[in-house]
């Protein structure tokens, strides 16, 4: 019995390693596999379908909004547009897009860049925001990352209320 376990001891472990390897291999050779390594930068997380990063910069993002050749969309839900916003921007909640979009279509139109955001490095609603309204034909749109905290801890120009 004793033999039995050493045996199996040693032998379970180079089954795992056989079956990872063969796993490995197989995900390489399809077409279709999964990738084992992958890129989260945030420009690589904050992409288009294509794989084009979709990020703007604070400082680009603040020449700009000084410019006045950008137009700001808060893509937090109403209440926390309330509380705070960028300067200017229009509240345009990712959850209600359905909602408010119509609204606020005719005022998307121009040549400014639409600079789409909300707070907090993971928040992903001003980039599923942004991709929105690239699929309804918005060419300039971009993502500023963290938008309200790195606006607001830059001291840049800021609004409460509606």
């Amino acid at each position: 019995m004793q033999e039995r376990l050493k045996q199996t001891a040693w032998q379970l472990p180079l089954l795992i390693i056989a079956a990872a390897l063969i796993a490995i291999g197989v995900n390489h050779l399809r077409t279709d596999g999964i990738v084992l390594v992958g890129d989260w930068s945030v420009d690589a997380r904050f992409a288009d379908a294509a794989g084009v990063s979709l990020v703007v910069g604070l400082d680009e993002a603040e020449r700009l909004f000084r410019q006045e050749t950008a137009l700001f969309l808060d893509a937090r839900p109403h209440d926390q547009y309330a509380q705070g916003h960028i300067r200017g921007a229009l509240n345009l909640p990712w959850q209600e897009v359905d909602r408010y979009f119509m609204e606020l279509a005719g005022r998307l139109d121009g040549p400014k860049t639409i600079i789409t955001y909300c707070d907090g490095e993971s928040c992903d609603l001003s980039h599923e925001l942004t991709l929105f309204l690239k699929e309804m034909g918005f060419a300039d749109v971009r993502v500023l990352v963290n938008g309200w905290t790195v606006w607001r801890q830059d001291g840049l120009p800021t609004d409460m209320g509606e």
